[in-house]
């Protein structure tokens, strides 16, 4: 009778093990034969040619308001190529929060085992494209946009702690944000070339460290109570509201000519990008939901930064 209630519970943990090894060997195996070199892949030497956009001008924070209507075409390029930097800068300051809290989870873990490999394999990667994403927008004419000190010291509190579900569905969140608007990016003709190929690099790249986020985050929370679940939802909320309203940095409007005042406040009015954003996010929302994410605390975060 013993031995009947103990057999299934080690067939379960080497199911878990198995398929862990499974998806981290064939995240390996995939960065092996699809992965890009940003220092030869992107053109670094040609001028920038301000006749193209930073990013499709459909993004922009001031699309379709009166302001955007008045800008001319030029001063419209100049806004998406530094709202393009400032993502980009606002990328740099995530990824180097991913890679802090992926190194701490597999610190002291079996460096033999797939997971661990591909964890390494994962900050590679994110280290490749820090560097790729500081010369982007250095080339974009673009100054080195940093987030509000309120959230860089959030930022600093949430790599420290956080942990397991939290820390995983985060990594998710900045990840298909970013993601979505980047399918665009990089397919619009209208967008400057070497933004095209960056975007590229980043969309195939982070798709394998998007399955891996949703892989760890359904793991760790198969057996974490209502207490855990609630308090891990709340900060995962916070976390992704930090991160989304730090993405264009007031800053670009000035340093794109604009007048500072009535730009922050019609692109905060603005029905266009709150709506793209909701919209782009609808396939996070609906895991994060089937996660059983989706809390009442949460969802007025999710709200606040309209991603639903």
């Amino acid at each position: 009778m013993a031995s009947s209630t103990v057999r299934p519970e080690i067939q379960d943990g080497a199911q878990v093990g198995a398929h862990d090894h499974d998806v981290a060997r064939r995240l390996l195996d995939s960065a092996a034969t699809l992965s890009y070199d940003p220092v030869t892949e992107v053109d670094w030497e040609t001028p920038l040619d301000k006749d193209f956009h930073g990013a499709s001008p459909e993004w922009s924070t001031l699309y379709g308001t009166a302001y955007w209507r008045e800008l001319t075409d030029a001063q419209r390029k100049e806004l998406t190529r530094q709202e393009a930097a400032s993502v980009a800068s606002t990328g740099i300051w995530f990824e180097m929060i991913l890679q802090q809290m992926v190194l701490r989870d597999i610190y002291a873990k079996d460096p033999t085992q797939a997971g661990f490999q591909w964890a390494l394999t994962e900050i590679a990667d994110e280290c490749r494209h820090s560097i790729m994403f500081a010369r982007g927008a250095k080339k974009l004419g673009a100054p080195a946009y940093r987030p509000h000190r309120i959230a860089v010291e959030l930022g600093r509190a949430f790599k420290t702690v956080a942990f397991g579900e939290a820390a995983y569905a985060a990594i998710l969140v900045a990840e298909e944000v970013l993601d979505v608007m980047q399918r665009d990016w990089m397919r619009d003709e209208r967008v400057v070339p070497f933004v095209r190929t960056i975007n590229n690099i980043h969309v195939v790249e982070e798709s394998r460290h998007m399955k891996f986020a949703r892989d760890e985050t359904r793991k760790h929370l198969e057996n974490a109570g209502w207490l855990r679940r609630q308090i891990h939802a709340f900060v995962i909320a916070v976390a992704s509201y930090v991160i989304v309203t730090s993405m264009v940095n007031k800053d670009v409007y000035p340093n794109a000519g604009l007048d500072r005042k009535r730009a922050v406040s019609e692109a905060r009015a603005n029905e266009h990008h709150k709506s793209l954003m909701r919209s782009s996010c609808a396939g996070l929302m609906e895991f994060l939901a089937s996660a059983r994410l989706l809390t009442k605390p949460a969802l007025l975060f999710y709200k606040r930064a309209n991603l639903i």
